[in-house]
């Protein structure tokens, strides 16, 4: 059985409103079990939207997505939600935790996304675990006004962590962060690539910060290519 997690075969996107210019360009890109790599380029260069691509929010002009063996251009909306949902977590700049529910209650709400809905005692306890791990097994029950910036991302990590996925995407996870909270971020996730045996990817524009992630890759003339 292959190890190949996600696979892009010459991906190209453009939109309707600019059909002339072409965001990805015959983009190819292979993410393997447990690999991690960083993806730079600057703003404007369409890291934002590959990423997209890949956690199948968005889809390609042409070219091939597929996700641990299925390719997603001939799904429906519901199965390619199932796909996303099982194998894939997201952790964007902005932590997007509802104000009006506890740390708790926002990590639980993407196993009410699953169609085999898990035990709920199982995903408590699954939760809280993942809270240990990243330091916040004392803000269970603090809603999000009360947490840091720092904490409120720490939560959006156990968030995406909690259907166990076998691919982490991270949209610049930094970028609303101080240096000190960046870099331990950073750890973070680094950390849980190895722990739970995930691929990572993050997408960021500042170097330090991806070399710190391992492996880089850039996003240039709508192609990746290694760094």
């Amino acid at each position: 059985m292959s190890d190949t997690i996600l696979q892009l075969e010459q991906v190209t996107k453009w939109y309707e409103s600019a059909p002339e210019r072409r965001i990805l360009d015959g983009a190819d890109l292979t993410v393997s079990a447990g690999e991690r790599f960083a993806i730079v380029g600057p703003s404007g260069c369409g890291k934002s939207t590959l990423l997209n691509i890949l956690g199948t929010l968005d889809d390609p002009s042409e070219g091939k997505v597929v996700i641990d063996g299925t390719e997603t251009s001939g799904l429906n909306e519901v199965e390619i939600a199932k796909i996303r949902s099982q194998k894939i977590g997201f952790i964007f700049q902005l932590h997007h935790l509802l104000p009006q529910c506890t740390a708790l209650e926002n990590v639980l709400i993407p196993t009410l996304a699953l169609a085999d809905k898990p035990d709920p005692e199982e995903a408590a306890k699954r939760a809280k675990e993942l809270f240990d791990r990243v330091g916040l097994s004392d803000k269970l029950n603090s809603q999000p006004s009360q947490l840091s910036g720092g904490e409120r991302q720490r939560v959006a990590v156990v968030r995406s962590l909690i259907n166990k996925p076998k691919l982490l995407l991270a949209d610049e996870p930094t970028g609303a962060l101080d240096e000190e909270n960046a870099t331990k971020l950073i750890e973070l996730l680094v950390e849980l690539n190895d722990s739970e045996k995930l691929a990572l990817v993050v997408v960021t524009h500042d170097l330090d910060l991806a070399e710190k992630v391992g492996s880089i890759k850039t996003l240039r003339k709508g192609k990746i290519e290694a760094l």
